[in-house]
């Protein structure tokens, strides 16, 4: 039997250990595309209850232990990968309901109850991802549970089904097999379980290093991506060299690289050699650079300066805080969003509060919940923008005691044509049906840049190339921004086109997008027309909405 005390342990072992390990489960993503890690956004779920779980008396019942657990995960929740996290945890809760020890039938119907919630909050499950290492070790639970009722040896069933479901997710994936890894969500899920089974066999809980009293409070969340990482060189330092007539081979100049610095990118073509290094010698870099030919593009950024700025950004994010109000009108809007200029357009649209958050930066069920509370309206739409966001959006339309509506929304673009169809004078049918079909006309561009090598889509990737995404698919990779977004923008437009919008993001000058700006009108202008907003978003270079 396994008592509430020895639940609490196992939790506040898996909650650590995920922690601990989250930069492990990070480097399977994948995609090259910058977003909320599947690590990050795991640990960052699980550790919103280990305050919860620390100050919990060490008699609470497994059905109290449970079930402060999975509120705390729930509110928690972050990326698709701790939504279902959180909702297997759920099912614990339920099995466990009012009980005051659990043994083998309980722990197998608290995964079967998990399992199922999880399946059926995902629009399309996917096999090979996490939600098939825990319905196979689920499966396996119940066969186990028939010959013994020890607990221990119940679950150490369940982990080692879990691992064997694990290693055959890229049986079921193709591009988990290409690229010769295991699901991350699935990885997370069996070092949390594995944690637990350590305590349910009698060993002590893994504790955080700088573990705290019972009665001290526990800041255990950060923002995805965590800005906590050690900077081994202040400068970040990229590059074209327009090559000279007979200039010595490339490798030489990324031996030089390496030499000084460190997440070497040397890439060329018959023309440029495309370069970027993090070094503490920015010239010694350049300097090198001038000896294969004439340098273009330069750019030198000071990555201590940007970690603390994007700390503080952080930490602002998550002291963000709303305010209650009654109802007061019939309809109101809660956007996801990031960037000053979108945000604006968002509130001229009429959205009445604004979650910040986004591609690498996924809010929790709890932050947009407190958003939609905050909006004086009897019905809420909300807006994620996001994929990655829509899952924990959903969530909150539970905790909410007014009427919500989750518009999915996968991009920005989406979301301010939803609003743009919006109709105050029409019934909630009416609106949802026209903002829904509308938001499905328009196409997004995004131009971003890899995060990691990767060979995707039949490309192969190195970290720090341009990459232009055509509604979520990667289209092609380019060296030059303003090429890759004229490029897309054109391969998005079609006879049909009446509208481009452009929003530049935080990272492109005035100068850069005025000149993009002027291409475009130059070559698509015509019938179409074209809108350049400063959108200030971090991530994309630029987000191109084509109608």
């Amino acid at each position: 039997m396994i008592t509430g005390k020895i639940l609490k342990d196992a939790y506040i072992s898996g909650a650590v250990t995920i922690a601990n390990q989250k930069r492990e489960v990070d480097k399977l993503n994948v995609y090259p595309v910058p977003d909320g890690d599947t690590g990050t956004n795991m640990s960052m779920t699980m550790s919103n209850a280990l305050r919860e779980l620390q100050v919990m008396d060490d008699n609470a019942t497994v059905s109290q232990v449970a079930e402060v657990t999975a509120s705390a995960l729930l509110r928690g929740a972050r990326g698709n990968s701790g939504v279902i996290l959180s909702l297997l945890f759920r099912g614990f809760a339920k099995g466990f309901q009012g009980k005051i020890t659990a043994d083998c039938d309980d722990f197998c119907n608290a995964l079967e109850l998990g399992v199922k919630g999880a399946y059926k909050a995902v629009m399309t499950p996917t096999e090979g991802t996490i939600l098939t290492v825990a319905r196979l070790a689920s499966e396996k639970a119940k066969e186990t549970a028939k010959s013994t009722n020890d607990v221990s040896a119940l679950w150490s069933d369940v982990c080692t089904e879990a691992k064997v479901a694990l290693e055959d997710t890229p049986n079921l994936l193709p591009v988990l097999k290409k690229a010769g890894v295991v699901d991350a969500g699935g990885m997370g899920l069996c070092l949390i379980w594995s944690a637990m089974l350590d305590v349910f066999k009698g060993g002590k809980p893994v504790l955080p290093a700088d573990a705290q009293p019972k009665d001290a409070a526990v800041d255990a969340s950060t923002t995805v991506g965590d800005f906590d990482e050690e900077i081994t060189h202040t400068y970040c330092t990229e590059y074209i060299v327009q090559k000279a007539p007979g200039c010595k081979d490339s490798a030489l100049l990324r031996a030089f690289l390496e030499s000084i610095g460190d997440c070497v990118v040397v890439v060329e073509d018959d023309d440029i050699i495309k370069v970027h290094v993090h070094t503490e010698h920015p010239g010694q870099a350049i300097e090198e650079g001038l000896l294969f030919g004439s340098l273009i593009n330069l750019k030198i950024d000071n990555m201590r300066y940007q970690h603390e700025n994007k700390a503080k950004e952080a930490a602002a994010v998550r002291k963000q805080s709303f305010t209650p109000a009654e109802p007061e009108k019939p309809f109101g809007f809660v956007a996801v969003a990031n960037g000053a200029g979108i945000e604006e357009m968002f509130r001229n649209l009429g959205a009445d509060c604004i979650v910040r958050g986004g591609q690498t930066m996924n809010p929790s069920t709890d932050d947009i919940l407190q958003a939609i509370m905050a909006a004086p309206a009897e019905t809420v739409f909300v807006l994620p923008n996001n994929k990655n966001i829509i899952m924990a959006a959903e969530q909150a339309v539970k905790l909410a005691d007014r009427k919500v509506c989750v518009l999915r929304t996968k991009t920005i673009p989406q979301g301010i044509t939803a609003m743009m169809n919006f109709d105050p004078e029409a019934d909630f049918d009416t609106n949802r049906l026209n903002m829904t079909k509308s938001m499905e006309n328009v196409s997004t561009g995004l131009v971003t840049f890899a995060a990691r090598d990767s060979d995707f889509e039949g490309h192969n990737i190195k970290q720090g190339e341009i990459l232009a995404m055509d509604n979520g698919k990667l289209a092609f990779t380019e060296k030059d921004v303003n090429k890759a977004a004229y490029k897309l923008a054109k391969k998005l437009s079609g006879s049909g086109t009446s509208f481009i919008t452009v929003f530049y993001g935080a990272d492109v000058s005035d100068e850069k997008a005025q000149e993009l700006n002027e291409l475009l009108q130059n070559k698509l202008g015509g019938n179409i027309e074209i809108m350049l907003i400063n959108g200030g978003q971090p991530v994309y270079y630029y987000i191109i909405s084509v109608e």
